[in-house]
């Protein structure tokens, strides 16, 4: 509450309370009065004046004991929590605006609400522009030294050493570079393409840095289309070139933060869902954004964006076959370039999208259609 104008000492209402005097565990029974800026307070052998100033106001709640504390020491508590509040009101005080609304449903709904929406505008809007601000005033190395231990890590754990004749490699690698030096000087960011035999099956991710690596699988699944494969890697420059891999790191560290400073330690699950709905999310954007760059290479190079179209053909048979034959995509398969596995037949259900790292392959191919219909 706060302090208003107060009627003479005379008027002033009184209250029967306990107080306190900081030194003891005595409690002494007293009245209470505001007079003016001060709050008397008098009791048997007790007459102490507190400046309004220095006195913390119990908050009005439905229960509990009122409990007034002075800056200086000491305080006076009153168990009739009713009594206080009418005695602090005819004292003239005011609930502050806090209070009012915690008092209030329809400001406790509408306050739930403002912040389930503030919520809501910084994960779409305000991490992502905060992170691509962090992203463009770090040093490229950052990236680098990112991709040479995420390769580290992922040849020791997930690939191989490829089989795939050097000329094969070479060819392909040479079809890439020729699409890509049809772009504007500057526009294209320092990459090297290598080439692995995976034990997750077909797949092509980029990795923060440039570095890109296509799978024995994915060429062959393709029936080593120098065309498809372009694309894909068209695809995966697109990460590159918008540092996606930095950007998804910092986002995800952000909304992470953000998740344990609303919930807390509350519910792990609670904390998590958010975070792998948010984490989702903007994994789906970067890919849209890296399709929007696919695009752009492949039209420089006078290619088709249709032949990526072939790519979801040649993923869709493949899952397919493998669910006519019992052999399912095991957890935890493909990341990037839509490989079997990367995504089930729930994706296309809208519980499944939310979940899903990338746009549902309806959404992707109707993209490629329509671009390579536009001039």
């Amino acid at each position: 509450m706060t302090a208003a104008t107060h009627p003479p000492a005379s008027q002033a209402p009184t209250l029967a309370a306990s107080y306190f005097d900081g030194a003891s565990a005595r409690a002494r029974p007293v009245t209470l009065q505001i007079e003016g800026d001060e709050l008397l307070i008098t009791g048997e052998g007790l007459h102490r004046r507190v400046a309004l100033r220095k006195v913390q106001w119990p908050e009005r709640t439905r229960h509990g004991t009122r409990v007034a504390h002075f800056t200086e020491g000491g305080s006076v508590q009153c168990a009739d929590a009713g009594a206080w509040d009418d005695w602090s009101r005819a004292s003239g005080r005011r609930d502050s605006l806090v209070v009012t609304m915690q008092q209030s449903w329809r400001w406790v709904i509408a306050s739930a609400a403002a912040l389930v929406l503030l919520l809501v505008v910084i994960q779409q809007w305000g991490l992502p522009v905060a992170a691509r601000a962090v992203v463009a005033v770090t040093p490229l190395s950052v990236d680098s030294s990112l991709g040479e231990t995420s390769l580290t890590v992922i040849d020791e754990h997930l690939m191989r050493p490829s089989k795939l004749p050097l000329a094969e490699q070479a060819r392909l690698r040479d079809a890439f570079a020729k699409a890509v030096s049809a772009m504007p000087p500057g526009s294209v960011p320092a990459w090297q393409l290598v080439f692995r035999r995976s034990r997750i099956g077909p797949n092509a991710f980029a990795l923060p840095g440039g570095t890109m690596v296509m799978t024995d699988e994915l060429v062959e699944l393709v029936g080593r289309d120098d065309k498809v494969i372009t694309a894909v890697l068209a695809h995966e420059l697109g990460h590159v070139r918008h540092r996606h891999g930095l950007r998804m790191l910092i986002q995800a560290t952000a909304l992470s933060g953000l998740a344990a400073m609303v919930v807390g330690d509350f519910s792990t699950v609670l904390a998590g869902v958010p975070v792998l709905l948010g984490q989702a999310s903007y994994s789906r954007d970067a890919e849209r954004e890296a399709d929007h760059e696919a695009v752009r290479i492949l039209k420089a190079a006078g290619i088709s964006p249709a032949v990526m179209v072939t790519l979801f053909e040649k993923i869709a048979a493949q899952r397919n076959e493998a669910a006519g034959s019992g052999k399912g995509a095991k957890p935890g398969e493909p990341v990037d370039a839509s490989p079997p596995g990367d995504r089930g037949p729930e994706q296309e259900s809208g519980l499944g999208i939310a979940f899903a790292s990338h746009p549902a392959d309806a959404e992707r191919i109707r993209y490629f259609q329509e671009a390579a219909g536009e001039r």
